[in-house]
């Protein structure tokens, strides 16, 4: 049981991670549009559809509905963002500190990706209804 109980904090812990991640896409859209590449058109609503999507798999792990759909899906953009956006910055920018900045990015997605993809994976064991506590 006590394995469960940290399997769930640490849940919880990325959830508000996300929270806070997407609330900021909502608060400062204007500095998170200058990471949405030039060709996709109406960048600012990709900046708040992304908000949007980190606050609802945020929710779905807090609620414990949806898990496995909301940890895949939440992987899938992570390591979307990885290729498209933090990959080809590290490659393109001159800027040594800013390289380094894409860099870091990268590996921060990759982890929240793989511990999202984890959750998911282990969704139906994570359940804490009253008939399995039985």
């Amino acid at each position: 049981m006590i394995h469960l109980t940290i399997s769930r904090i640490a849940i919880w812990l990325l959830a508000v991670v996300m929270i806070i991640f997407g609330v900021i896409h909502f608060t400062s859209p204007n500095q998170m549009l200058n990471y949405v590449p030039l060709y996709l058109p109406n960048g600012i609503m990709w900046v708040y559809f992304v908000g949007i999507a980190f606050i609802l798999a945020a929710l779905a792990f807090l609620t414990n509905r949806f898990i496995s759909i909301a940890g895949y899906m939440l992987g899938a953009l992570l390591i979307t963002f990885v290729l498209l956006i933090h990959i080809p910055n590290h490659l393109h920018t001159g800027d040594p500190a800013l390289r380094q900045l894409a860099l870091i990015n990268a590996l921060k997605d990759i982890a929240i990706a793989g511990f999202s993809i984890y959750i998911a994976s282990i969704a139906r064991h994570q359940r804490l209804t009253e008939s399995e506590k039985k």
